[in-house]
């Protein structure tokens, strides 16, 4: 502590080694006031060094981005991965990366946050995946012992409103399903397994026909995008299923696989018991790309006049139509491959809230009219 000019008092106090570069460093602060009164704040600054309140890292939150999905990247997923990266160098490098960790305060992230929102139009849904991304970097941080605590956990990004699904009508679907068979057999045989099973498009590329037992058919992989081609990997629950399938889906695959078997044959190679059932090689090699069935399906949609249809609304009429024709919410979870019925639910809440208006219809029919009694 000294005196720089009378009743101002500089306050010096050494920090620990900085865990990035093992540099170290100091911390400064001036106080105004009495000779007791600067001795204090000394002492209330030493205490916050000590429990760790302030940090002695010189790292940028763009330097601990680099190093966290360096680490983080190889838990996520592919396209997880991807998405991460594409929204660090798009969007939080350019605003935040050379700002020092120490200078990142959660008044910071809102500004940035609102910024998003306001300046860039980004939807609260985009908003909410930056911020989990600079929460999770800094997350890491605090760990490695470069910050004292997490200023993105108590930030507050846009509140994301639920979107109810709105699935294309029944009729309407079975007017594509049509016109894709008239179209392209191939690319209709792979809609109508989409539509007939509520199985995610990269699950539905990574199916071979191994996967196809009886009237079941086995959900375990899953195809995903990534530069320059594709990648297996698990489902996105990390959990085989067994779904069962109708006759009529049966026989469009069995149509299908006598397809392949006459493609194969003509390009003089061996059909592959276990190659891929929807694939861009006449042996089954190598699955159809995600990304060109989603092409595929907006071409065809923009064909037939059909506006703000998404390839997976196909799941979600999947789901719908059982719910609305009473099938237990625990089936359709188990269908769709979702972790838990509770993802059902929170997903199709207002088409549960259909079906209780029916079932109170149902419940006070019966107690108007009752049965006559047993003798």
């Amino acid at each position: 502590m000294r005196e720089r000019r009378a009743g101002v008092w500089e306050l010096i106090v050494q920090l620990p080694r900085d865990p990035a570069t093992a540099k170290t460093r100091q911390v400064s602060r001036s106080v105004h006031g009495t000779k007791r009164e600067a001795q204090r704040a000394l002492a209330a600054l030493v205490a916050e060094v000590s429990a760790g309140k302030v940090t002695s890292s010189g790292e940028t939150l763009g330097g601990l981005l680099q190093r966290w999905l360096d680490q983080k990247c190889e838990q996520l997923s592919p396209t997880t991965a991807r998405e991460y990266r594409r929204l660090t160098r798009t969007l939080i490098e350019p605003a935040l990366g050379s700002l020092p960790l120490r200078k990142v305060t959660t008044q910071r992230l809102d500004a940035f946050y609102a910024g998003l929102s306001r300046q860039r139009q980004l939807s609260a849904s985009s908003v909410r995946q930056v911020h989990a991304v600079v929460r999770g970097a800094l997350g890491q941080a605090v760990r490695w012992g470069w910050l004292p605590s997490n200023p993105a956990a108590t930030a507050s990004p846009p509140k994301q409103r639920r979107h109810e699904v709105t699935p294309p009508a029944m009729a309407d679907t079975r007017g594509l399903l049509a016109a894709a068979d008239a179209h392209d057999s191939e690319f209709g045989a792979l809609l109508r397994v989409l539509a007939a099973t509520g199985a995610r498009r990269g699950e539905v590329c990574g199916l071979r026909w191994s996967d196809l037992g009886g009237a079941t058919l086995s959900i375990r992989r899953s195809v995903a995008a990534v530069p320059g081609g594709t990648i297996e990997k698990d489902t996105k629950t990390h959990a085989a299923r067994r779904i069962a399938l109708d006759p009529s889906t049966l026989l469009v695959l069995a149509e299908h696989r006598r397809r392949m078997e006459v493609r194969a044959a003509a390009c003089a190679l061996p059909f592959d018991a276990n190659g891929f059932v929807f694939t861009i090689t006449a042996d089954g090699s190598a699955p159809l790309h995600p990304d060109t069935v989603s092409a595929g399906f907006r071409r065809l949609c923009d064909k037939l006049g059909m506006t703000g249809v998404r390839l997976h609304d196909l799941r979600h009429l999947h789901a719908t139509q059982l719910l609305a024709a009473g099938v237990p919410v625990r089936t359709v979870s188990g269908r769709l491959g979702h972790a838990n019925a509770a993802t059902t639910l929170n997903v199709y809440a207002h088409f549960l809230e259909a079906s209780d208006q029916d079932a109170a219809a149902i419940i006070g029919g019966l107690l108007e009219n009752p049965a006559e009694e047993d003798t």
